[in-house]
């Protein structure tokens, strides 16, 4: 269809539906509780009809019975008896439908020429603003997103279970780990101690790994993803938005091959060294991780790549390295209040697909030489309250700290569904690797 074709077009709508589905309410009040589920007065299109159902919703509100008497009383009180056609408009609704069957079934054909009338304002909205030279091209995609984002968020429905629901799922659950016969109910970190502590990392929540710079977060979120995406499999997704690709990669490479990284740096290889290599690439290369490397990058592109990740590939978890780097659109407010939107933005997205999101964050430099508390992770107090987990790396700056392997403590401040306390892991300098305690003795 041309655009001229389009200008003269009546806007998405279905007067029929409409009249069905306040008749229908009259016949049975009980439905509204159903229907006021996804529908608001401003998704009918005639004016009649929204103030209408606008004085249902006064009448279901107050607890009053909603019949023909008491919605004409209720239009008459508002001042829109008028307006919603009179009497004999209100009174020929019953008239409309046979039956209140089928109210659920002509409320969605309201809703669907709702959404529809409301992609054409966002459509509008996105045509103005790309024809609007003084705003950059990136920011009218970014307007773009928001506006369909937040036409996805407005118009999905609330749902409920019942007990009897929920009793199934956690039963079949408990069967599920009583057959395996594992602690292990999400997905393993590849730390023996850790996972035993949370029973893996779980779908829906957000886990923070928190450290002073140069700890080691990455290198924890690296070692990780190599256990995950590399040894097990997993399809998993590494956001990183401090270090390059190629960094990255490389960095999976020392861990994979345990080539030091001074070695690969300076390109003084052996032949083992190369074979080793040759190894670890074809492990990396079959493993299922996605790397997404953009600095600066916006919390709505964050979420869009995530969702397509999730739909395309089915990605089970993702690392975001790190989250004060994680931009906010709304750049006018103070940064702790945009940090807290994106803490929020990415526990509503862990559950949003359903699985676990690992957020590594920086920590004050109040706990430079001491074990790092919930207090002070950097810029914003709500990472604390969002986080299922928060997880904090410490170790000492000594100069005997500088051997083969250097002690470290992974200290478990916040679990929401399990136990606190602290395990004893090894960095390994040469590889920029985190190991379990037992993985070392063994290899002594």
């Amino acid at each position: 269809m041309s655009v001229s074709q389009l200008k003269d077009k009546v806007p998405p709508h279905n007067l029929d539906a409409e009249q069905a589905t306040l008749g229908a309410l009259l016949l049975d009040w009980d439905s509204i509780s159903v229907v006021i589920q996804y529908l608001r007065p401003d998704g009918f299109y005639s004016l009649q009809n929204q103030k209408i159902f606008s004085a249902m919703l006064d009448l279901y509100n107050e607890g009053r019975q909603g019949d023909l008497i008491s919605l004409k009383e209720k239009l008459k009180e508002k001042g829109d008896l008028e307006a919603a056609g009179g009497i004999a408009y209100v009174s020929e609704l019953t008239d409309r439908v046979p039956t209140s069957a089928n109210v659920d079934y002509y409320a969605q054909i309201v809703k669907d020429q709702s959404i529809r009338r409301e992609l054409i304002k966002s459509a509008a909205k996105i045509v103005s603003k790309a024809h609007d030279d003084t705003i950059e091209s990136r920011g009218v995609l970014e307007e773009a997103q928001k506006e369909i984002f937040n036409l996805t968020d407005n118009t999905a429905s609330h749902e409920f279970k019942t007990t009897q629901e929920l009793v199934t799922q956690v039963i079949n659950r408990i069967q599920t780990v009583y057959k395996n016969k594992t602690s292990l109910t999400g997905i393993e970190s590849g730390f023996t101690d850790l996972d035993q502590m949370t029973a893996g990392f779980q779908p829906s929540e957000m886990i923070i790994l928190g450290a002073r710079p140069s700890i080691g977060k990455t290198a924890m979120a690296l070692s990780m993803i190599q256990h995950i995406a590399i040894q097990k499999k997993i399809p998993s997704a590494f956001f990183s938005l401090e270090m390059s690709d190629v960094q990255v990669m490389q960095r999976l490479f020392v861990q994979e091959s345990r080539i030091s990284s001074e070695k690969l740096r300076t390109g003084f290889l052996s032949h083992n060294d190369f074979q080793a290599l040759q190894d670890a690439a074809g492990k990396i290369y079959d493993s299922p991780l996605y790397i997404v490397d953009t600095p600066n990058m916006k919390l709505l592109d964050l979420r869009s790549v995530a969702r397509r990740l999730k739909s395309q590939n089915d990605i089970k978890i993702i690392f975001i390295d790190y989250i004060t780097l994680i931009g906010s659109e709304n750049t006018q407010i103070p940064r702790h209040e945009q940090v807290a939107e994106i803490s929020r933005s990415l526990k509503s997205l862990a559950r949003e697909l359903d699985i676990p999101i690992v957020v590594l964050s920086q920590v004050a430099r109040s706990t430079e030489g001491k074990a790092p508390t919930l207090a002070e992770l950097r810029e914003s107090g709500s990472i604390e309250q969002d986080a299922d987990v928060v997880m904090f790396l410490h170790r000492e700056r000594s100069p005997e700290n500088k051997g083969d392997t250097i002690p470290t403590e992974l200290i478990v401040a916040k679990q929401r569904n399990g136990p606190v306390g602290s395990v004893d892991i090894t960095f390994i300098p040469h590889f920029t690797k985190f190991e379990n305690v037992s993985h070392q003795k063994e290899e002594r």
